[in-house]
């Protein structure tokens, strides 16, 4: 069954534009996207034409600056382009999160060379990138990377194996963190690498419990030789660089929780007035309205939160505590409500004749991504307590 087109979210935006441009993202997820999600996410089929079009239409590099090809829109606008793109399919949505993910050390802290050189081709020539932090060893622990990258002459020399990387395999560039010096944070260098480049490869594909459509898969850099030009800040930055570039990350995560909770939320409520037992829609059963209830109430507490952090970034005060907690409870609240969907269809919510069942195993993952909820846990009680917040 294809999946039902949603209410439209009631949004606040901040210009003619930004409304604009979401009702562009609404008709492309409308006649691109949903009509295809279940069939391709149950094949396994990568979208790689959808995210061809997105960057047409210019929805690539929507929160990067204008002279290098992106939408110079506010991150609170951008957050809401994604919210829309997971809720009709969140290998979409996720996607483009990445991508943004991986232009950020570029856009963030490279040379102006660089970024006239790379980012617009990046950002709206139809390429599609990956970030290259974790590996098979070293997930929450991701200073204890093993990656190499050894100075020779004018170039670097990168060799090793990066794990759950989201596009692996498929990505036209990939951001990636590499030792260059002593053990630790502070040894820890970023690096733009092609994807065709010489001596890098993709394992097959995790197979997973869902998000079938977008492929996670190891990548091996075996010997990959790179320019310095492809340094991406200073040699020992790329550490912080990686940790700033998650602080905004979380915030795509959030914003794609909000989008699949949204869309299950929809998906309950349709079948809830639609399903008739003992005469009367199951809707009009305290015990179903009270969930419904519950979740909408918590839907729109997340939304809230990853906007009002997203609103701290536009203004370039600090939001990592921030972009911790909404990436905490919107991902949560993405796993709840779709459970909560999955017990409102009740038979059929467990059936693949509805999407319910697919956006609950979708959620699962978005409280791993990027940070698990645990760390994101340890990261706020750090701001609140710790003595880095000091």
């Amino acid at each position: 069954m294809t999946d039902r087109a949603p209410q439209p979210v009631d949004r606040l935006l901040p210009s003619d534009e930004a409304r604009d441009l979401i009702s562009l993202v609404r008709d492309i997820a409308q006649r691109e996207i949903r009509p295809k999600a279940a069939e391709e996410e149950e094949a396994g089929l990568f979208p790689r034409k959808v995210f061809t079009l997105l960057s047409d239409s210019g929805l690539l590099g929507l929160p990067y600056a204008y002279e290098y090809g992106g939408g110079d829109q506010e991150y609170e606008v951008y957050l809401q382009v994604l919210e829309e793109l997971a809720a009709a399919r969140l290998t979409v949505g996720l996607g483009v999160s990445v991508h943004t993910l991986a232009g950020y050390a570029l856009a963030a802290y490279g040379t102006e060379q660089q970024r006239g050189r790379f980012l617009p081709a990046m950002l709206g020539g139809g390429l599609l990138g990956a970030y290259c932090l974790s590996e098979p060893a070293s997930g929450s622990d991701a200073a204890s990377l093993r990656t190499k990258a050894v100075r020779d002459g004018d170039d670097w020399v990168i060799t090793g194996t990066k794990a759950w990387i989201t596009h692996g395999g498929v990505a036209d560039f990939y951001t990636v963190m590499a030792r260059t010096g002593e053990e630790g944070p502070r040894g820890i260098t970023a690096f733009l690498v092609p994807g065709d480049a010489e001596g890098v490869g993709a394992a097959p594909p995790e197979k997973k419990m869902g998000l079938k459509g977008s492929p996670t898969a190891q990548v091996h850099f075996d010997g990959v030789r790179v320019g310095d030009d492809r340094r991406l800040g200073e040699e020992g930055q790329g550490f912080a660089i990686a940790l700033s570039a998650l602080d905004s990350g979380r915030l795509g995560i959030a914003a794609c929780a909000i989008g699949v909770a949204q869309a299950a939320l929809d998906e309950a409520v349709t079948y809830a007035t639609q399903r008739r037992q003992f005469g009367k829609p199951i809707a009009d059963f305290q015990g179903l309205r009270f969930m419904l209830a519950d979740m909408a109430t918590q839907i729109e507490a997340g939304r809230a939160l990853y906007l009002a952090a997203a609103r701290l970034r536009d203004e370039g005060r600090p939001f990592a505590k921030q972009a911790a907690m909404a990436k905490l409870h919107c991902t949560d609240t993405a796993m709840k409500v779709t459970t909560d969907a999955v017990q409102i269809l009740g038979g059929y919510g467990y059936t693949a004749d509805f999407p319910a069942e697919r956006y609950m195993r979708e959620a699962k993952v978005l409280q791993i991504v990027e940070g698990t909820n645990q760390i994101q846990r340890m990261v706020i009680a750090r701001h609140l307590a710790g003595p880095e917040s000091r």
